[in-house]
């Protein structure tokens, strides 16, 4: 199955951009699986469908917003959970950025999560206070999130709150969001302890049960505060349920009003999403054949996104 999505996406991109109805477009793509495969969904309808050359950048949600501050670029920002978007808000106020849809229809999750089989043995663990006083039953290491990602600023600041290391339990930094998820992974598979952020609509939560320990009440002030890099005073707070969105420029905007009347229908539930991120995974398929698989499966869900001629084009493509 892998090979016939090799080779449909390989042909598709033999034929980029053969009619032009659209110019350069620059793309952010995030590391982590869903905006990657996300970024790649939408690189292929402009492409195949408006004729569009699609640039995708290898990006985190910190860099695109200061490319975004400082230089206007990229054109499109797809996936941006909106408990990060920071200085964006400000930005659309001021009418240079504009905020089209929410790509993800579910919203998105995050938290501090532990394993299932960890609290069915130790119920305590549920919840923050549990952890706290045994250190030693989640292995005495909490994974945050890799530098760069906003969300590391809000496990810090959350950890320095709780006296998490003075509790006895370190604040690990991962390299990348594909370390932290190999780490959960692991331990899952050996049923070992492991306790960290996470995010969903993602394949290792659907494929690997976890509990989202208890942190308190979501607190807007606190965790505002928290997920800024210069946090005075540090303060608990639950991870809100997010609105997550795509953005486009004005500039953008202005000049591709096709392409973005596209991404302004451009949305993807979480079943959805998460069957082809499990597929991804299983396949050790690329975010760009994981989009192919998308487009191929999901025909009633695109189709909707699209105006009659790229409805024709992508129809035919991947009949």
């Amino acid at each position: 199955m892998k090979t016939t999505f090799m080779t449909t996406a390989a042909v598709c991109l033999v034929g980029t951009a053969a009619f032009a109805d659209c110019g350069e477009v620059s793309m952010a793509e995030f590391d982590w699986q869903s905006a990657a495969v996300n970024a790649h969904i939408a690189k292929f309808v402009l492409e195949q469908g408006y004729g569009c050359s699609v640039s995708l950048v290898p990006s985190s949600t910190t860099s695109a917003i200061v490319s975004l501050a400082e230089n206007g670029t990229p054109d499109v920002v797809i996936e941006m959970w909106e408990n990060a978007a920071g200085g964006l808000l400000e930005m659309r106020e001021a009418g240079s950025v504009n905020f089209l849809t929410e790509v993800l229809s579910d919203g998105g999750q995050q938290g501090w999560w532990i394993p299932q089989y960890l609290v069915d043995e130790h119920p305590e663990l549920a919840t923050i206070d549990g952890i706290l006083s045994n250190p030693e039953l989640v292995g005495g290491r909490f994974f945050s999130c890799p530098d760069g990602w906003t969300c590391n600023y809000t496990n810090s600041h959350m950890a320095e709150a709780a006296k998490m290391e003075e509790a006895g339990i370190e604040v690990f930094v991962p390299g990348s969001g594909e370390t932290l998820g190999t780490s959960l992974v692991s331990a899952y598979s050996n049923e070992e302890p492991w306790f960290g952020y996470y995010w969903a609509p993602t394949p290792v939560l659907g494929q690997n049960p976890m509990v989202m320990v208890d942190v308190g009440d979501f607190d807007k002030e606190a965790f505002d505060c928290n997920a800024s890099e210069d946090c005075a005073d540090p303060t608990m707070s639950a991870y809100p349920r997010d609105a997550v969105w795509t953005l486009v420029t004005a500039e953008f905007e202005t000049r591709e009003p096709d392409a973005t009347e596209m991404l302004s229908n451009m949305s993807v539930s979480n079943q959805e999403l998460g069957a082809v991120l499990a597929w991804m995974d299983e396949n050790s398929a690329s975010p760009e054949e994981a989009a192919v698989y998308f487009l191929t499966t999901y025909t009633d869900t695109w189709a909707s996104w699209l105006n009659d001629d790229a409805t024709e084009r992508l129809s035919a493509l991947l009949q």
